[in-house]
């Protein structure tokens, strides 16, 4: 186990590196941010998704381990021994953060290393990085492309139906609200231009599972210009960190705050435990510039 030392802490989000201009109209440089709570049968399924990717869509896998309980941290790490492209770097978060929390420290490194898209794909792989990445080679810009299991041309697999009724009647009541289509309240597939991410207006959302709800309901206030993407999922070894009721009611409240003002909903402070900073470790990389 690392230890705890701030010698050991790594601060993603305070060095700026210098952005390699190779043509007039340089690819994006695109980050994946992997979030991993317990996924220690699934994430050497999820690195081995970047043996095929090609290094212009993907620069940089980033692991950001969520304290996890099982031997996922060891299990990723051998995985990562394994691969020489494109780099990866795997990180434990100082504290159990949540999910969200986890996708906070991914944009800080996307936004302090000079990226210009960050993925998240979920590391218990039920999502795939191939059902995302020839929409983002040849999609027009956007702000957010973001993964959508309950639209025409998606496919699940293993779900179920009375979970699938569930979100779609969700989709159906976050749009009527937000007078705007919405096909998944948040999947674990999504990419943000990280330009529309460095003012931070996310900073404030919860930590916990309802973070993507609030990054949909700010995209709609914020007027970003998004897009939803049909996507494949599938739950086969997986175990849903969701209780059904108590994330129907914290989905209701929210809902609730954002049609009384979106204004107020943006400046409210969402987490249970507000922090200045979200602190992680450095784990193991398989490039030097990351030891």
């Amino acid at each position: 186990m690392a230890g705890d030392g701030n010698e050991n802490t790594l601060h993603l989000w305070s060095v700026q590196h210098p952005r390699l201009e190779l043509s007039a109209t340089p690819a994006p440089r695109t980050l994946v941010i992997v979030p991993m709570y317990n996924c220690a049968p699934q994430i050497t399924r999820v690195l081995a998704q970047f043996h095929t990717a090609p290094a212009c869509q993907v620069a940089r896998v980033l692991v950001v381990d969520n304290r996890s309980t099982d031997d996922g941290l060891q299990v990723a790490t051998r995985a990562l021994a394994a691969m020489t492209a494109p780099e990866v770097l795997l990180v434990r978060n100082r504290e159990n953060y949540g999910l969200g929390g986890s996708h906070k420290v991914g944009f800080r490194h996307a936004i302090a290393h000079g990226f210009d898209r960050a993925v998240i794909l979920h590391g218990d792989d039920q999502g795939t990085i191939e059902d995302l990445l020839p929409t983002l080679a040849r999609a027009p810009q956007r702000d957010a492309w973001l993964g959508a299991r309950f639209m025409p041309g998606s496919q699940l697999h293993g779900y179920s139906t009375l979970r699938s009724l569930g979100n779609r009647a969700f989709n159906a009541l976050f749009g009527l609200v937000a007078r705007r289509r919405v096909f998944d309240l948040g999947s674990g597939l999504n990419c943000y231009d990280v330009r529309i991410l460095r003012d931070g207006f996310y900073r404030r959302f919860p930590d916990d599972l309802t973070f993507n709800y609030c990054m949909i309901l700010a995209h709609i206030a914020l007027r970003h210009d998004i897009t939803f993407v049909p996507i494949r999922w599938r739950e086969d070894d997986q175990v849903s960190n969701v209780r059904l009721t108590r994330q129907a009611l914290k989905v209701l409240r929210l809902l609730s705050h954002f049609a009384g003002g979106a204004t107020a909903f943006l400046q409210r402070e969402w987490r249970a435990t507000p922090r200045d900073a979200y602190e992680c470790e450095l784990i193991a990389a398989n490039y030097p510039a990351a030891v």
